[in-house]
């Protein structure tokens, strides 16, 4: 007999995980709605998931899969978060088909080749391939549009929507909390539509927000920005602390190519100023921001890049058409696409000139504007000066695919965001746990391999990688090794209830750089869902499952009886 996959599992039920089959959720409770005595509605459920991104999707499944009624808010109407809204195909790492992430995360990553197999006129080769990639970019083995994500996500939810076990609240944001003494009461969300607030109660609260917007609401200690060396010891910390030293965030578009034609866009107001912009970082950058190089990640010396939307060779340098390409029209029947769709988010869009974290809604809405106008004078320059190889200049055929974002002006719906606030743990991760150098420097034994946590509680992998900063610092990038998530990252020193579940963890500025990727914030979301279901269950704490041996080895045993891996294969 075949073996189902997670998401058949719990479509069908069955025995091969400890889910909820579907004949079952009608049983279990229910969001509950009140209209109060002023007007305003309140919502009750088992957890308040702020934030729809994939750390809160993966923490809304399994809650929601564990029994507990879920209701989650999303500030955009997409959820997704980096996949989707921010149009960014996965980054992932070597072995993701088979290890390094979560059974439901792999199961999604086939849902998405599934959907393109059952609507999309692929060619025979494509239809037939375990591994296909639609758009066959480089950054990943699985490289798609963002509205295939979106539209396989809210099917993995329909079911549990459908029968009042959840609520999800698209275009809401959290505007304040109330709390009592450690504990938080409820989230006072914002309707973006209507204006109306709307007031959310539950036990337990999640913080999935791009930005960690509920730590300050709720009043959880955190901290932004650059430790220094002096107090985290790391060997790649400066030597002075930085809280409003962020990475850069970017505003992602995409494109297609169709040769002979004019899709030249109006020049943008600002293009002159960013077609002669250097940015003033050190190690300095090597020339104009609008111009095929950057700084090496590695050794901050330039490199140059190449660009063709035919897809062909550029020399030595990597094209930029092919790195994040999300539609490779050679896997469908010809004719369906009259070239490829390309995703763009380059070093040459990476807003560097101001930070977004911990400010005001008009500051962060100024930096966005700015942002955006990066992105389109990008695209003005690739259309109008980018030098081609037969000698000219400029590619006017380039076509900005509003459709594909999902946006009136063709930008991704909310920034790309590589750095939030991160909340003061039990636990911090640094960078001698997982950093290569740093850790052949400190550890006593098995120096080339991270270090082992007794409360693992997911496992992952990227390279630590920092952008630009939005305080002149360019790219902090080297080499690390394979690691876990401590359940220690996951817990505030103080906070009993509130949990988080994007980038706003316990790491530090410099860990931060391989714990925000894609699979690893859906490990952290999904752990992060089953141990509110567990406490809630066993009437503890999490603090309380961390510090019991037992119970902890216990938790551990409960999630990987539901596909998380703890610990990674020899």
């Amino acid at each position: 007999m075949r073996r189902r996959n997670f998401l058949e599992t719990l479509v069908v039920g069955g025995g091969l995980f400890a889910v909820a089959p579907l004949a079952s959720l009608s049983t279990q409770a229910a969001v509950k709605k009140i209209k109060k005595s002023d007007g305003t509605e309140q919502l009750e459920a088992d957890v308040v998931i702020a934030g729809g991104g994939l750390g809160g999707f993966a923490a809304a499944m399994a809650a929601l899969r564990n029994g507990q009624s879920v209701i989650m808010t999303e500030e955009t109407d997409w959820i997704g978060g980096q996949l989707t809204q921010q149009g960014v195909p996965p980054d992932e790492h070597a072995w993701i088909e088979t290890t390094g992430a979560t059974q439901l995360y792999r199961d999604f990553r086939n849902a998405v080749r599934d959907y393109y197999r059952r609507n999309y006129p692929l060619t025979e080769a494509a239809m037939n391939d375990p591994l296909l990639n639609p758009g066959g970019g480089t950054v990943s083995k699985l490289c798609h549009e963002p509205r295939v994500a979106v539209a396989v996500l809210t099917d993995m939810l329909n079911p549990y929507i459908s029968t009042g076990r959840m609520v999800l609240l698209l275009e809401h944001k959290a505007v304040s909390a109330e709390t009592d003494g450690d504990v938080v009461k409820a989230v006072h969300v914002r309707d973006n539509r209507l204006g109306a607030v709307k007031n959310l109660v539950a036990p337990f609260f999640v913080d999935a927000t791009e930005l960690g917007d509920l730590l300050p609401l709720t009043g959880t200690e955190f901290v932004t920005g650059t430790e220094s060396k002096a107090d985290t010891g790391e060997l790649h910390a400066p030597d002075k602390a930085d809280p409003i030293n962020n990475q850069a965030f970017t505003m992602c578009f995409a494109m297609d190519y169709v040769p002979g034609e004019n899709h030249t866009i109006k020049e943008p107001a600002n293009y002159t100023f960013w077609r002669n912009h250097v940015p003033d970082l050190t190690p300095p950058w090597p020339g104009r921001l609008l111009e095929l190089h950057y700084s090496n990640p590695k050794t901050l010396q330039p490199k140059k890049l190449g660009f063709d939307p035919l897809g062909g060779k550029t020399g030595d340098a990597l094209n930029l058409w092919n790195y994040r390409k999300i539609i490779s029209k050679d896997n469908f029947v010809p004719g369906t696409y009259p070239g490829d769709i390309s995703l763009v988010n380059w070093p040459q869009n990476d807003y560097m000139l101001g930070n977004i974290v911990g400010v005001s809604e008009e500051e962060f809405d100024k930096h966005v504007a700015a942002a955006k106008e990066l992105s389109l004078s990008l695209l003005y320059w690739l259309q109008t000066e980018a030098p081609r190889p037969d000698g000219g200049k400029g590619w006017p055929g380039l076509r900005l695919r509003k459709d594909i974002m999902g946006t009136t002006d063709g930008l991704a719906k909310y920034p790309y965001v590589r750095e939030s606030r991160r909340i003061k743990a039990m636990f911090t991760i640094r960078e001698e746990h997982v950093g290569k150098a740093n850790r052949e420097m400190v550890a006593q034994t098995n120096k080339d391999k991270a270090a082992e946590f007794f409360d693992s509680v997911g496992i992952g992998y990227y390279h630590i990688d920092l952008h630009p900063s939005s305080n002149q610092v360019n790219y902090i990038d080297f080499e690390s090794l394979r690691f876990q998530i401590p359940l220690g990252a996951l817990i505030p020193i103080r906070m009993k209830n509130l949990l988080p579940a994007n980038k706003n963890i316990g790491t530090t500025h410099i860990t931060n750089g391989c714990y925000r990727l894609h699979p690893v914030e859906w490990s952290i979301g999904e752990a992060v869902g089953m141990l509110v279901s567990y406490v809630r269950r066993k009437e503890l704490t999490p603090a309380e499952v961390r510090k019991d041996k037992k119970t902890l080895a216990d938790f551990q045993s409960f999630i990987r009886s539901q596909g998380v891996e703890t610990v990674w294969p020899d």
